[in-house]
């Protein structure tokens, strides 16, 4: 699932229209700016002086679709060598007919898409329901997996119950928005602009009392919601409508059956996992905003300014969609990190996560399948603020069936600066340093959005984890005798710190602060010049992999 931000304002994930002085603030060194970046300009400028030439780097994105035609996007994309396009034949025996530059596992044979689904626990509550509801249950005579089951069923029975103070706080809402509606159309009668948005809207002087009060009400509104003052008033609607269909969904799920939309488009064999040739070539799908953002930050291209557009990665990028709107398939993610493995990718960028995984091994498989393989793994901590050291959230480095923890993951955690936001912490970050291994920027960040030549800001681990991932690929570009557990190492060791590990920050809306080394392992924020440095000192005493045959990477 494409998590955010549990405060209402976050679970807008909200394109931003901020000035240009905070675009690319992630970037940005500490020492030089006193904003708390990953000092990327620094690394560059080490890498400028470095004399090795960098090899391709393939990153895996596993998520919800890219915009191909992106004209930042569609020139790095990965293109599988052995396929011929569009010829409708399986060119390189793998199974997937055009995997020109990776594959949808969310798709039919015939064109269609799965676009929403529901949330796991949905999908096990309704699978399990004839087996236990107003069922006199003996769990004496239940083998260890009825069991299992049963406990299972019980615990999501519980989570899906929609709550008096949830009911209310949704017909809340729902009012909001209808009088935000009438407030906004007489806004843009008097105002003539259909697009404002607060900060255009406070210095106006309307024509009228009624235009007045107008104003005064959308204001006060978009306070009390939490709303930023940038977001324009039809993406407000927009938002506020999604928040509340959602929250309607939720409010009928035990009573709505499950859809049979996988069934209906993709019609693979769901429980038989060697059924794995399904899906079609349409990486992009019908809502590729998180996956389009995702990627621009994977490749993170430099600043023009920085004069040294030469030094970033060469890499190329492979897109896996097999994150919908809702919660991804345990099957569809397994493929996608051997699809990745197989095909090249030393990264695969993972953006997404859910409380269950009931074919929890087909995924741990994939994942301990990709340390064999030397790929790393950067995945986002999610958008909850759970303490994942006490509660589970999937995929996670341990695995209870296979009884051991995969060392090719590393988990990131969002930061922000007291410069964009309240505090260096966010108040949706999950957290856990038994879990997570270190924090990156991940609230109001710009990157490309689907359009030509669109960009935007959104918030979430959801964008600190590709950050990471370009940082990661600028690693394995220059220093390729490392291995994907080094470079995990080094992103680890390399944080920025704060001089006093005992300082406390504020975490906004929470009433509470935390040590970094309560949110992270690394107690700091991921530094790509620190990494570079280090890389090197570590490269330097690593030897150089013997020659293998290698496939091509475009």
């Amino acid at each position: 699932m494409k998590r955010v931000p549990s405060t209402l304002f976050f679970l807008f994930i909200t394109i931003f229209s901020w000035s240009q002085s905070t675009k690319n603030w992630h970037w940005k060194d500490y020492e030089k700016d006193s904003v708390h970046g990953v000092s990327l300009q620094k690394a560059y400028q080490l890498l400028a002086a470095y004399s090795k030439k960098p090899s391709t780097i393939i990153v895996a994105v596993i998520d919800g679709g890219i915009d191909t035609n992106h004209i930042e996007l569609k020139n790095i994309l990965w293109t599988n060598p052995t396929e011929i396009p569009n010829n409708h034949i399986d060119d390189d025996h793998n199974g997937y007919i055009d995997d020109i530059h990776g594959w949808n596992f969310l798709g039919g044979q015939d064109g269609r898409n799965i676009d929403k689904a529901e949330a796991e626990k949905t999908r096990i509550y309704h699978q399990l329901k004839d087996q236990f509801e107003n069922k006199v249950v003996d769990t004496l005579s239940m083998n260890k997996l009825q069991k299992n089951q049963f406990s299972i069923w019980q615990e999501v029975s519980k989570e899906m119950e929609f709550s008096d103070q949830e009911a209310a706080n949704l017909q809340y809402i729902s009012m909001a928005m209808n009088a935000l509606k009438k407030i906004g159309a007489t806004i843009i009668k008097d105002m003539g602009d259909s697009s404002f948005n607060a900060n255009k809207l406070t210095p106006y002087q309307p024509n009228g009392r009624i235009a007045l009060e107008a104003k005064a009400a959308f204001l006060r509104t978009i306070n009390v919601l939490g709303i930023d003052k940038e977001i324009t008033f039809p993406e407000i609607i927009n938002d506020l409508k999604e928040y509340i269909d959602g929250k309607e969904k939720l409010a009928n799920a035990k009573e709505t059956k499950a859809s049979k939309l996988r069934d209906e488009i993709i019609k693979d064999h769901y429980y038989n996992f060697s059924d794995r040739y399904y899906g079609n070539n349409d990486i992009t799908g019908p809502n590729a905003r998180h996956g389009t953002h995702v990627s621009g930050l994977v490749a993170s291209f430099p600043d023009s300014s920085w004069q040294v557009t030469q030094w970033y990665p060469p890499l190329k990028i492979m897109t896996l969609r097999a994150v919908p709107d809702g919660d991804e398939y345990d099957k569809d993610i397994a493929l996608g990190i051997r699809y990745a493995v197989d095909n090249g990718a030393k990264i695969i960028n993972m953006s997404f996560g859910k409380s269950y995984s009931p074919e929890q091994i087909w995924v741990d498989s994939a994942i301990r399948y990709a340390a064999e393989k030397d790929v790393l793994i950067i995945h986002s901590a999610g958008n909850e603020f759970y303490n994942l050291d006490q509660k589970n959230v999937f995929p996670n480095p341990y695995s209870s069936i296979l009884k051991d923890s995969a060392k090719n993951i590393l988990t990131v955690a969002a930061s922000s600066d007291i410069t964009i936001g309240e505090s260096l912490l966010t108040d949706f970050s999950n957290y856990g340093p038994k879990v997570v291994d270190i924090l990156s920027p991940g609230y109001k960040i710009y990157s490309t959005l689907p359009g030509k030549n669109n960009h935007g800001f959104l918030n979430g681990t959801s964008m600190a984890s590709p950050i990471v991932s370009n940082i990661a690929a600028l690693i394995r570009s220059y220093f390729p005798t490392l291995t994907a557990k080094q470079v995990k190492d080094i992103l680890i060791k390399s944080v920025w710190q704060a001089a006093d590990k005992n300082l406390r920050y504020s975490i906004p809306q929470r009433e509470v602060s935390k040590k970094l080394d309560e949110i992270a392992k690394a107690g700091g924020i991921v530094n790509a010049a620190n990494a570079i440095q280090l890389a090197k000192a570590m490269a330097a005493i690593t030897p150089a992999k013997s020659n293998k045959k290698k496939r091509p990477t475009n």
